[in-house]
C-alpha cells in the first residue's frame, strides 16, 4: 500500500535574487507519520526549503504540494487555513517574553479557535503535562532555562494538534540533558499525535538518532538521501566529511590564500 505523502516538493528552485538561486531542482517526499530530517551545512538552503514547505515563500520554479494543497495555487485565505494545520518550533523558541508559560501556550488557542476559557485551560494543562512542565505554568520566560523555554515553545507548537510539525534547528544551544529531552519529545509527540515532522538541522549525529529518513543538502541541492544508517555509511565526500566531523575534505580547512612561503617573504620586505 502506497504511503500518503504529506509534503511533495517537485523540481523546486528558488532565489531571493533571480541571478543567485538559493534552491536548485529540489525533489523530496515526506510520508504521513514520518520524522524526516533536512540536514547540511549552515547556509545550504535548509531554512529556505522549510519556508517553501510552510508556504512563506513560493517556488520560482517547480511545485510544492503540502497537506493536499499546491501552495502556488492558494490565495491568502487558503495559505492561512493550511498553516493552521501546522506547528512551528523556531530556533530559539520565540516565546512572548511578557506572557507567562500558561499564556504562551494558550495564545494560539485563543487566536485561532472560539473555545471556551475553561476548555482552553484544560488543553493548556494537557500540553504542558506532555512536555513535563505543568508545574511551570505561572513562570515567566525569563525564569526558564534554555531547555525549559524550548519545551514550552514545543507545547505551544502542538496546542492545535497540528498534522505537520516543522522544527528549525531545535537542538541549538541545548545542554546534553535538555537535548535528550527534546529528542525524546519530538519522537513521542509525533507518534502520539499521529503527526508528521520535518527537522531542519546541521546537528547531524544528534538528529540521526530520531529521524526515519534524511535529505542531505549542499549548495542548495539535495546531494544524498536515505535512512540514518545509509547516511552514516555514505561515501559521498561531503556527506562523509560532515557526518564524521572531519577537518578537511570538500569543505577545506584553509581558506584560499597565496602560497604560505611567498606571503612570509612579502612580510619580510
Amino acid at each position: 500500500m502506497q504511503q500518503t505523502q504529506i509534503v511533495e516538493i517537485q523540481n523546486v528552485s528558488f532565489g531571493y535574487d533571480p541571478a543567485r538561486p538559493v534552491l536548485r531542482d529540489i525533489d523530496l517526499a515526506i510520508p504521513r507519520g514520518a520524522v524526516v530530517g533536512i540536514m547540511g551545512q549552515s547556509g545550504c538552503g535548509k531554512t529556505t526549503l522549510l519556508r517553501i514547505i510552510m508556504g512563506a515563500y513560493l517556488p520560482s520554479r517547480g511545485t510544492a504540494r503540502v497537506l493536499g494543497h499546491t501552495t502556488g495555487e492558494l490565495d491568502a485565505a487558503g495559505l492561512y487555513a493550511m498553516r493552521r494545520k501546522m506547528g512551528m518550533l523556531f530556533q530559539f523558541g520565540a516565546l512572548f517574553t511578557d506572557m507567562s508559560v500558561y499564556e504562551n501556550v494558550a495564545f494560539p488557542l485563543r487566536e485561532h479557535t472560539v473555545l471556551a476559557e475553561d476548555l482552553i485551560h484544560d488543553l493548556v494543562v494537557l500540553k504542558l503535562e506532555a512536555v513535563g512542565l505543568r508545574g511551570a505554568a505561572q513562570l515567566m520566560p525569563a525564569e526558564l532555562s534554555g531547555g525549559m523555554a524550548r519545551r514550552v515553545a514545543l507545547a505551544r507548537c502542538i496546542a492545535l494538534d497540528p498534522q505537520l510539525i516543522l522544527y528549525d534547528e531545535p537542538f541549538t544551544g541545548l545542554d546534553p540533558i535538555s537535548f535528550g529531552v527534546i529528542v525524546r519529545l519530538i519522537r513521542e509527540l509525533n507518534d502520539s499525535l499521529g503527526a508528521t515532522s520535518v527537522i531542519v538541522t546541521h546537528d547531524v549525529q544528534e538528529a540521526l538518532g530520531v529521524v526515519d529518513y534524511v535529505y542531505f543538502m549542499a549548495a542548495g541541492r539535495v546531494i544524498a538521501e536515505g535512512k540514518p544508517d545509509e547516511i552514516r555509511a555514505s561515501r559521498e565526500p561531503f556527506v562523509h566529511q560532515f557526518v564524521n566531523g572531519e577537518l578537511d575534505g570538500p569543505v577545506p580547512f584553509h581558506y584560499p590564500a597565496p602560497a604560505y612561503p611567498a606571503e612570509l617573504e612579502l612580510a619580510e620586505v
